[in-house]
C-alpha cells in the first residue's frame, strides 16, 4: 500500500453517518496525515475520538477546507450545496453523502463495486448514492453483467437510522410509551413508527411516487449507465433500528440457471450469500448491522416469467449505505 498520507475533513461529524465515517476511517486505517472534524456552529467545541486522540469539532466554513485533500460530507443537502464547491475550489475532492449533487451531470455517482471507473471523471465532487440504491446495485451488478437486467420491482423495508438520531430516539420512546400504556407522540414521522409500517419515505411527487422511490429509479439508471432498465420501487419505513431490507424481483434479457446465479453472487464483490432455506438461513438486519457486506438470500426463480428472479437483500444502511461507501470511494480515488 502507498505510504502517501492525506489531509482529511469530515463534515457533519456529530451525526449518525458522520460518526460512522470516523469509525470507518479508523477501522480501515485510512492513510490520514491531518484530520479535521467539522460541523455546524452549534456543535463547535464538542469532542470526538479518533485513534485514541481527542479532536475538537470546528465550524464548517469555506476557509476550513484550506489544505484539505479529501472532504467527506454528511451534514445535509444545504450544507453540501454551499460548501462542497468551496472545498473543491480549494483543491479538495468532496465526497458527498447527501442527495444534492447525485443527478448533476458533472458529478460521478459511485458505488466502488459497481462503477469505480466513473471516479476519474470527477471535477472536484463525487456523490454517494442513496442507501437503498447502493445495496440493490451491489447485489444486482454481477447478474446485470452476465444476463442484462431489463426490469426491477423492489419493495424496501427501511430502518429508522436512515432518518438519523432523532428517529432512533422516536422509535425507542414510542415503543416504551405503547408498552407502558402512555400516549404516543410523533415528531419525526407523519405517523407512529413503533409497531407500525409507513409506506412513505420523503415527500410525494406528482406521479404518486415518493422522492426516495424516484431516487432509486434515477440513481440506478445513472450508476448502471442504462436508462432502459425499468425500475418500480415502493419504499417503506419499518420499526427496525438499523439495517435496510429489500425484496427485489428482476427480469433479465438472457435466460439463467439458478445454480449459476448463486455461483456468481457468491463470488460478487461486496456480496455475502446467506441462502439456506431448509435451516431458515436468509439475511436479516441483525446479521448486517456492523458489517460492510451486502447480504443476499431467498434466491428463487419466478413461477411464471422464464427470466424472472426473486431475491432478498439486506445491508447496514449507515455503513455500506453511507459511511463505508464514501470511504471506499476515497480509497479508490487515491488508488487511481
Amino acid at each position: 500500500m502507498m505510504s502517501k498520507t492525506y489531509n482529511v475533513a469530515v463534515v457533519g461529524v456529530t451525526g449518525a453517518v458522520g460518526t460512522k465515517m470516523l469509525e470507518t476511517l479508523e477501522k480501515r486505517n485510512f492513510p490520514i496525515n491531518t484530520l479535521k472534524v467539522l460541523a455546524s456552529a452549534r456543535s463547535v467545541g464538542k469532542e470526538v475520538q479518533f485513534k485514541g486522540n481527542t479532536y475538537k469539532v470546528e465550524e464548517a466554513t469555506p476557509e476550513a477546507f484550506e489544505g484539505i485533500d479529501i472532504a467527506l460530507f454528511s451534514a445535509g443537502g444545504s450544507v453540501s450545496e454551499r460548501l462542497a464547491p468551496e472545498a473543491a475550489k480549494r483543491g479538495a475532492v468532496a465526497i458527498d453523502n447527501t442527495s444534492f449533487f447525485r443527478m448533476h451531470p458533472d458529478v460521478p455517482l459511485v458505488v466502488p463495486e459497481v462503477n469505480p471507473q466513473d471516479i476519474s471523471k470527477h471535477k472536484g465532487i463525487i456523490a454517494n448514492p442513496n442507501c437503498s440504491t447502493i445495496q440493490m446495485v451491489v447485489a444486482l451488478k454481477p447478474i446485470h453483467d452476465k444476463y442484462k437486467i431489463k426490469r426491477i420491482v423492489v419493495s424496501t423495508y427501511q430502518a429508522v437510522s436512515g432518518t438519523g438520531q432523532k428517529a432512533i430516539r422516536e422509535l425507542e420512546t414510542q415503543s416504551q410509551a405503547i408498552l407502558s400504556g402512555s400516549p404516543v407522540q410523533s415528531n419525526v414521522y407523519p405517523h407512529q413508527i413503533a409497531f407500525n409500517v409507513l409506506p412513505q419515505i420523503d415527500v410525494f411527487e406528482e406521479n404518486g411516487f415518493t422522492k426516495e422511490e424516484m431516487k432509486m429509479i434515477n440513481e440506478t439508471h445513472k450508476i448502471f449507465g442504462d436508462k432502459s432498465i425499468e425500475v418500480t420501487p415502493t419504499c417503506v419505513r419499518v420499526p427496525v433500528f438499523n439495517g435496510h431490507s429489500e425484496s427485489v424481483y428482476i427480469e433479465t434479457e438472457k435466460p439463467f440457471e439458478l445454480s449459476d446465479v448463486r455461483a456468481i453472487l457468491s463470488q460478487g464483490e461486496g456480496i455475502g450469500l446467506i441462502d439456506d432455506p431448509e435451516n431458515s438461513g436468509y439475511p436479516l438486519p441483525t446479521h448486517a448491522t456492523g458489517q460492510g457486506t451486502t447480504y443476499v438470500g431467498r434466491i428463487r426463480k419466478d413461477l411464471y416469467h422464464p427470466n424472472g428472479l426473486n431475491m432478498w437483500v439486506v445491508s447496514d444502511n449507515l455503513l455500506k449505505g453511507a459511511a463505508l461507501n464514501a470511504v471506499q470511494i476515497a480509497e479508490k480515488l487515491i488508488e487511481q
